[in-house]
């Protein structure tokens, strides 16, 4: 799933990540023309929450393999990520954080220690967890028409190629009656990928029908240990070159040769390669020993594994760390904003004492 993301991201200038992104086979982008009336339809978060997302806020990897870049921002901030906007009144901003400092600060000595960290960090996951859940109820809602608790693949296939353009009425009619689905290539594989994303997700005993908590597993794999697993092998089958279903550092970090057109295009590339690497030796590979297996790679991967958590909390503390106490002060993470939060405080110090 998404090798050509995999394989190519890196390599690229900016101008042709773009496009590629746009063209490339995912489960939002829109199919070539087709033999079917297409109709226009409005682009609301309503019709693309039945496609499972990209991305999965709180989970360190996205599902085509790449590194999530607002990981930190998002298990340190959770819901109120969107809150902290590039264009933001830094006073504002400020005093929002001050507030975060205090809550995480559980045991109010003005100094957050690793495990108050940590436990910042699950209660955030948890956030993430618990939006994916009221998002999915709505979600269930749109492909159960009839509301009997239970969605059965077509059910689901109409309301997919309906989020994509296609006549709702016409693929349904198609459908029950057997008649052969024309749609496009890319159209096509998307619906494979995802008939088999489908019945993975359709626990034991298979009936080939999703309940609304499998339903949640389909569009969010991070809440099942078994869609967890399979997103797992998705990404090593993605990256793994000699088929032997665990990745060496090499195998996590290399890519085919490509054109670099300029050097901002070079920086990326370099920071790509330089980001993998430290992630793959310092995190992802436990023992330490070379080579990272789909159990490492699921550990890694889990959302709510509390040792990871601890690890997270450590790295982030060791980001801002100035005095080197093992503990992150206001002061600290003030004038680390930008890692915590995604924006940048001025004059992070004023009236510190005086807010907090």
């Amino acid at each position: 799933m998404s090798t050509i993301m995999s394989a190519l991201s890196g390599r690229l200038s900016v101008a042709s990540l773009v496009l590629l992104i746009f063209l490339a086979v995912n489960v939002n982008a829109r199919p070539a023309n087709t033999s079917y009336h297409k109709e226009k339809i409005p682009n609301s978060k309503e019709t693309n929450e039945i496609l499972p997302p990209d991305h999965l806020n709180g989970v360190k990897m996205e599902m085509d393999g790449h590194l999530n870049k607002d990981f930190h921002q998002e298990v340190f901030l959770g819901k109120e990520m969107e809150e902290f906007e590039e264009d933001s009144e830094p006073r504002k901003n400020r005093k929002k954080l001050i507030e975060i400092f205090s809550k995480v600060d559980f045991n109010k000595d003005r100094s957050v220690s690793a495990k108050e960290m940590q436990r910042w960090i699950m209660e955030k996951t948890e956030e993430h967890f618990q939006e994916a859940v009221k998002e999915n109820k709505l979600s269930f809602r749109a492909v159960d028409p009839d509301g009997d608790g239970h969605v059965t693949w077509d059910e689901y296939r109409v309301k997919f190629l309906a989020s994509k353009g296609f006549n709702e009425k016409e693929v349904a009619e198609k459908i029950k009656n057997n008649e052969e689905l024309k749609v496009d290539e890319e159209t096509q594989e998307v619906l494979e990928s995802l008939k088999d994303r489908w019945f993975q997700a359709d626990n034991p005993p298979a009936d080939q029908l999703l309940n609304e908590e499998e339903f949640l597993s389909f569009l969010h794999p991070e809440h099942s240990r078994g869609m967890l697993k399979y997103m797992v092998k998705e990404i090593i089958r993605d990256l793994d070159q000699d088929g032997d279903k665990e990745l060496t550092l090499s195998e996590f970090i290399s890519l085919p040769m490509g054109t670099v057109e300029n050097q901002q295009a070079q920086d990326i590339d370099d920071d790509w390669v330089r980001e993998r690497k430290k992630e793959f030796e310092e995190v992802i590979d436990s023992n330490h020993n070379g080579i990272v297996t789909m159990e490492e790679l699921e550990e890694y991967m889990d959302p709510m594994n509390e040792y990871n958590a601890l690890n997270e909390a450590k790295q982030m503390i060791a980001v801002a760390d100035e005095n080197q106490n093992h503990n992150l002060e206001l002061e600290e993470i003030l004038k680390y904003s930008e890692y915590f939060t995604g924006s940048k405080l001025m004059d992070y110090a004023r009236n510190v004492h005086e807010e907090f």
